[in-house]
């Protein structure tokens, strides 16, 4: 049974900013999240599913969002490995690039690795705890965490904040 058509539209009226913002703080381009978002919501909606509210909608679109960001990490890695000599995709800029330069927190995630990011995003804004990134990525919560530690430390320095070396509330790992 595929979504009623009423559930669709209020997902695209309600939640499409929602989704439209974590979708680019995992990829760091807003013409990629927008990509990533509409793929998202086709997948989620094409299938038989028994979607009955909005929040149960969003919920199956984010979870998609996160997956698929993921599995296009892992083409990229694999073919940047087959690959070497070809030039990596982030030597090429874009338009969507001079947009994100201008956003402070949005330029600061791009220069963090792929799964640094994904892990910041997923803890930050999806507030999943350590032991559910651990899950959804299919790592060790050690590795989220210093991934968490990481990226912490990273932003933290292009974002001009000194943490003295002591965690800030706002910044704390959960476990």
């Amino acid at each position: 049974m595929a979504p009623q058509p009423d559930i669709v539209a209020e997902l695209y009226r309600h939640s499409l900013p929602r989704l439209g913002a974590y979708a680019y703080l995992l990829t760091g381009s807003h013409a990629d999240a927008e990509e990533l978002v509409q793929a998202a919501i086709v997948k989620v909606c094409a299938r038989p599913r028994r979607l009955t509210n909005l929040p149960q909608a969003e919920s199956y679109v984010r979870a998609a969002v996160r997956t698929m960001h993921i599995d296009g990490l892992r083409r990229q890695s694999r073919w940047l490995r087959a690959v070497p000599k070809l030039a990596r995709p982030d030597a090429v800029a874009g338009p969507a690039d001079d947009v994100t330069e201008a956003d402070a927190v949005g330029s600061a995630m791009a220069t963090l690795a792929p799964r640094v990011r994904a892990v910041v995003a997923m803890y930050y804004w999806e507030d999943l705890s350590v032991a559910d990134i651990a899950a959804a990525l299919d790592l060790s919560e050690g590795t989220v965490k210093g991934y968490l530690q990481d990226g912490r430390r990273a932003l933290a320095t292009l974002l001009g904040e000194d943490d003295g070396g002591e965690r800030s509330a706002v910044m704390e790992v959960r476990s």
